[in-house]
């Protein structure tokens, strides 16, 4: 038997202004797209942004439907749009960011498995590390890459064992 350890680096902010001024950027367009989401059953707003290799920025929202699998996360919204208007640019950062029930900033902000695995996957089909910035009322954190979300990820190299 072996025994394997996974260690995942998370850097840890307590103030926007700790962040250099284009991470500080994104977060506000995040936060910004977040008010615009469309949550009437959770009244959870959630918001994301991303900055592209030539310095585009994208922002997408969570989009709720009363049959709750038809909606869409705020990441996904973003990075579907991204990878359908600009297929060939990378995504260099991506922030999550959201408003809880109360309308107040929502602590312990972090994406659902779906889209782990679809930031996982953006990351894979352009081969460059995506950074990740979680935008919470307590702490900001940051990842330098979509690994410290889904360490035991399943990607395209999986399935080139099918035979």
């Amino acid at each position: 038997m072996k025994t394997k350890e996974i260690i995942i680096s998370i850097s840890e902010f307590e103030k926007l202004e700790e962040l250099s001024t284009s991470d500080q950027e994104l977060i506000l367009q995040a936060r910004a797209s977040a008010l615009q989401a469309y949550a009437p059953y959770s009244n959870y707003l959630v918001g994301s942004s991303l900055r592209l290799e030539d310095g585009t920025i994208v922002t997408g929202n969570n989009q709720e439907n009363a049959s709750s699998p038809l909606g869409t996360c705020a990441e996904r919204a973003a990075i579907f749009w991204a990878n359908g208007n600009y297929p060939g640019l990378a995504i260099e950062t991506l922030v999550v960011t959201a408003i809880d029930q109360n309308g107040q900033p929502a602590a312990n902000v972090s994406p659902c498995g779906a889209c782990r695995q679809v930031m996982l996957e953006s990351q894979h089909r352009f081969k460059k590390p995506m950074r990740i910035i979680l935008d919470s009322s307590n702490k900001i954190e940051v990842l330098d890459n979509v690994n410290g979300l889904l360490p035991l990820s399943f990607n395209g190299n999986s399935l080139k064992s099918i035979v």
